[in-house]
């Protein structure tokens, strides 16, 4: 079994997936989605230790959200999941972050711009969304949208996606100065696993809302995709927001290495119970004068 010791979860080995380097150049199709990178144990033992880990992540969290209602935080996470299509966004933020006090996190998926939003800037959909001090961040989707989608379907040229890249890095740095812990995932599963998955949408009634028929028509364009993360990933993984691939063949693997970033983040935070702004022997006195 992993270590879980609270003083050493930066240094101990633990599933995260595999963290992309700057200046990266393999791909992604290197990685086998089927795999356990940090984790030795059976599917039983990463359910035990979502579990076990679920109340560090919710105690970590409540921490920020109190110092944030406190107005002393200045500090906040972005987790952002993107994914091919049945990647399990929907599951990490069921059984990750469905674990932590909702009052604290703000979840936002991002969909098809709208015409009002097309008038703009892609990013100018997207800032409005970052967390505020204290908060967790979610975007389910995300700004790489604008240079996954729009490269494989030829909606932006080369140079417009360069630009691109070079917008999010900067948008991600600033996230970064101001306080934001930027913490970036892609759910990586295989061409095989997202089509048992897709007929099992379809096999299930109670799954059918889940199915849209597009979701076949993106496979054809399947290697385009990989390769569109190939560039995503090689153009913006950075020292301060760095990209962090996650075998997702595995439901219950890609759960809890998340919920490990999550965890160093919040760890890296460290945050602390707000002080009394009141004396707290004095206030034990009144309630209990009126307890009498």
């Amino acid at each position: 079994m992993t270590e879980n010791r609270d003083d050493a979860p930066l240094h101990a080995d633990a599933p995260r997936g595999v963290r992309i380097p700057v200046g990266w150049t393999g791909s992604v199709t290197e990685i086998d989605p089927r795999s356990t990178p940090g984790f030795d144990g059976d599917k039983k033992a990463g359910k035990q230790r979502l579990r076990e880990l679920d109340d560090q992540l919710d105690d970590l969290q409540e921490r920020l959200f109190a110092d944030g209602r406190a107005g002393a935080a200045d500090r906040s996470v972005l987790l952002v999941l993107q994914g091919m299509d049945t990647s399990g966004k929907g599951g990490i933020i069921r059984h990750v972050v469905g674990a932590m006090d909702p009052q604290g996190v703000d979840i936002t998926a991002f969909k098809a711009p709208t015409d009002e939003e097309k008038k703009h800037d892609f990013l100018w959909r997207i800032r409005p969304h970052v967390p505020r001090p204290g908060q967790i961040g979610v975007f389910d989707r995300s700004h790489y949208e604008d240079v996954l989608i729009h490269r494989v379907h030829g909606w932006a040229d080369e140079d417009e996606i360069q630009r691109r890249y070079g917008a999010i890095e900067a948008f991600e740095r600033e996230l970064v100065a101001r306080g934001t812990v930027v913490v970036k995932v892609m759910l990586h599963i295989s061409y095989a696993e997202q089509g048992e998955r897709l007929m099992e949408r379809l096999e299930r009634p109670d799954k059918h809302w889940k199915f849209n028929p597009g979701d076949v028509d993106e496979r054809a364009y399947w290697p385009a995709y990989m390769e569109a993360y190939d560039r995503a990933l090689a153009a913006t993984s950075t020292e301060q927001a760095p990209w962090h691939v996650i075998p997702a063949d595995r439901k219950w693997y890609a759960r809890i290495a998340v919920q490990q970033l999550l965890l160093d983040a919040l760890r890296t935070i460290d945050p602390q119970w707000p002080a009394a702004d009141f004396d707290v022997e004095e206030q034990i006195a009144r309630l209990r004068a009126t307890m009498e």
